[in-house]
Formats: structure tokens, C-alpha cells, sequence
């Protein structure tokens, strides 16, 4: 029977049925653990199979990785809804980062720890998905910035480090959220604007924590001044 089921199922569905249970191993087990064997029997057909479908395990991962870094750059740039206000945009982005990375840890396991500590090739896979979202947040800061009415003075550079920071922090966040039983993909959006925002917030109004001097002025960097730039 299962001979007849891998006949009549179009090579397609097979493809991606062999990938979901990739990703499931490879999320679970880590990259080095997961055996072709048991992704074979988790996806219901034979191990000579998935190698005909595709070729290698490293071809395989790399599949899995491919597949699970589009489905979250689509599912990011879908959910930052043009025509809103940029911090709606953020917002809702930020909102759809992480009811993807709940709804798929998984796939976010495989794109934020196995990918990133087993090669650089399949590191280059996820930092070409990670550039295409730091540009894209980092194009909503200068909306932002316009949208203050200030033209934006922000250098590229600091744009594009405040952009770096925030995909940084909703990457841990995502980990931090997936495995804390009862955070929700809303309270996690929430936490980042919470804390991300109310200082950009400061920024598009020309207000910069400006650093000391001199070593003498520690205290105060710790402290967190701000000061208003003219």
C-alpha cells in the first residue's frame, strides 16, 4: 500500500510532506543528530526516496532552510500592512514575527540555531534572509522619521545599527517566548514596542542620550540621561 500512496501523490506534496518532517527532526534533534531514517519514517516513505527527492542531508537542510526563511519574510512584509501609520506597520510586523516563530518553532529552530552553528554555507542562507529584514525595518524607522516631520537627520549608519538592534532583540525575544509556557505572539509584539519604541519615539523628536565626555561621566551614561539635540 504505501508503495501506491508514494505513486499517486504528486511529487509536490511529497516534497513537502519530506520537508515537514525535516524540520520537525532537524528543529527537535538539532542538525548533527537528525538521521535521514528517522526523517524518512516521520514522512512516511523510504530513505531512497528522500534521497532521489533531495540528493543529500545537506541538500535537504538546506531545503528546509530555504522554504522556512521565505515563509517568514513573506509572512513579516504581509503582516507590516502598507498605508498605516509606521508605527502600525512596526507594530503589526512585529505581530506576525512572532505568531509565525510560536506557530513554527520548529522552523524557527532551524533558522535561528542549526543554521547559524553548522557550516557557513547554511549560515549565508539565514543572514540573506536577516539582511532582507533589517532593510525592511530599517526603511519603516525612516518613514518615521519623515512622518515627524523631521526630516531624517539620523545618519545612515545609526538607522541602520537602530534596525540591526531591533531584529536582534525580536530574535531573542522569539527563543525567550517559545520556550516560556503561556507568552503569547501579542505580548511579545507588545514587550518589543514597549521597549524599542518609546526610544525611537524620542529619536524622531530630536531627543538623543548623548554619552559623556570623558571616563569621569560613567555614572551618568549608567544613569541614562537624555539630552535634546537642536
Amino acid at each position: 500500500m504505501g508503495a501506491v500512496k508514494t505513486k499517486r501523490m504528486p511529487r509536490a506534496v511529497r516534497e513537502q510532506q519530506m520537508l515537514d518532517a525535516a524540520v520537525r527532526t532537524f528543529g527537535q534533534r538539532g542538525y548533527m543528530a537528525a538521521s535521514m531514517d528517522e526523517i524518512a519514517e516521520l514522512a512516511g516513505v523510504s530513505k531512497p526516496l528522500v534521497y532521489l527527492y533531495l540528493n543529500s542531508k545537506e541538500d535537504l537542510f538546506t531545503a528546509c532552510i530555504r522554504r522556512e526563511a521565505k515563509a517568514l519574510t513573506e509572512a513579516v512584509r504581509a503582516g507590516a500592512r502598507p498605508g498605516l501609520p509606521a508605527d502600525r506597520q512596526l507594530w503589526s510586523g512585529l505581530a506576525a514575527f512572532f505568531t509565525h516563530t510560536a506557530r513554527h518553532p520548529d522552523g524557527w529552530a532551524v533558522l535561528h540555531l542549526q543554521a547559524r552553528t553548522h557550516g557557513e554555507v547554511f549560515a549565508a542562507e539565514v543572514a540573506a534572509m536577516r539582511t532582507e529584514i533589517v532593510a525592511f525595518v530599517t526603511q519603516l524607522i525612516l518613514e518615521a522619521a519623515r512622518e515627524a516631520h523631521r526630516d531624517p537627520d539620523l545618519p545612515a549608519r545609526e538607522v541602520s545599527g537602530l534596525a540591526e538592534a531591533l531584529v536582534g532583540a525580536a530574535e531573542s525575544l522569539a527563543d525567550w517566548a517559545n520556550a516560556t509556557p503561556g507568552v503569547t505572539a501579542r505580548q511579545s509584539a507588545a514587550t518589543l514596542m514597549n521597549f524599542a519604541w518609546a526610544g525611537l519615539g524620542d529619536l524622531m523628536e530630536g531627543r538623543h542620550w548623548t554619552p559623556p565626555d570623558d571616563e569621569a561621566g560613567a555614572g551618568e551614561a549608567q544613569a541614562g540621561r537624555t539630552s535634546p539635540v537642536r
